[in-house]
C-alpha cells in the first residue's frame, strides 16, 4: 500500500508586523513591572508616625534628640534603661520593667559639641577617650540632657541578619 503525502499548504509569518507586536508587548510587560516594583517600594518604605510602631529607622531618626545634629554628627539610638536586682540567699534575678527612649550616639570627632555647650569636663572628655569609648545622650542638649561614656559593643550580634542563608552584613561605621 502506497502511501500519498500531502503538501501542507506554508503559512507565511507576518514579518515586521509580528516583530513589533512582539517588541511593544515585552516593553509595556517591562514597563508594568518597573512601575510595581516602584510602587512596591513605595508602599514599604513609607514611615509610621506611631508611637506603637517604631519599626523604621526614619521614625527613630526623627525621634532622636537633637535629630539633625544627631544625624549629622553620629546616628540616632533607641535607649534602654533598665534595673537588675539579685538576691544571694536564695540566689535569683530579678528584672524590672525596661523603658525605651530616644537617644543618640556622636562619633568621636565631634565631642567638640559636648564641650563647646559646656556639657561634659575636659577630664571626662579624657576619661572617655582613655577607655576608646564615645558619648551617647538622651533629651534636648539644650535642657539638661543626660550624656553617658559608652562602649561599642563589637561582639553584639544582629541575629536578625545573621540568618541561615543570607549574606554576612558588612561592618558597620566605627564610632
Amino acid at each position: 500500500m502506497k502511501r500519498k503525502y500531502t503538501k501542507t499548504p506554508e503559512t507565511k509569518s507576518p514579518g515586521f508586523v509580528s516583530t513589533a507586536f512582539n517588541l511593544t508587548s515585552m516593553f509595556v510587560l517591562a514597563g508594568v513591572f518597573i512601575l510595581g516594583i516602584g510602587i512596591g517600594i513605595a508602599f514599604s518604605s513609607t514611615t509610621t508616625l506611631s508611637p506603637s510602631n517604631v519599626a523604621s529607622r526614619e521614625f527613630i531618626d526623627q525621634s532622636a534628640p537633637n535629630p539633625q545634629l544627631c544625624v549629622q554628627f553620629g546616628a540616632s539610638a533607641m535607649v534602654m534603661d533598665t534595673r537588675l536586682f539579685v538576691s544571694l540567699n536564695p540566689f535569683n534575678v530579678y528584672v524590672a520593667q525596661p523603658s525605651l527612649r530616644p537617644g543618640c550616639v556622636l562619633r568621636t570627632n565631634n565631642w567638640a559639641i559636648l564641650e563647646q555647650r559646656n556639657l561634659v569636663t575636659s577630664q571626662q572628655v579624657r576619661d572617655c577617650k582613655n577607655r576608646m569609648n564615645t558619648f551617647a545622650f538622651t533629651g534636648d542638649l539644650g535642657s539638661s540632657p543626660e550624656i553617658s561614656c559608652v562602649y561599642q559593643n563589637d561582639a553584639a550580634k544582629n541575629y536578625y541578619l545573621n540568618q541561615p542563608g543570607t549574606v554576612a552584613p558588612q561592618e558597620s561605621e566605627r564610632f
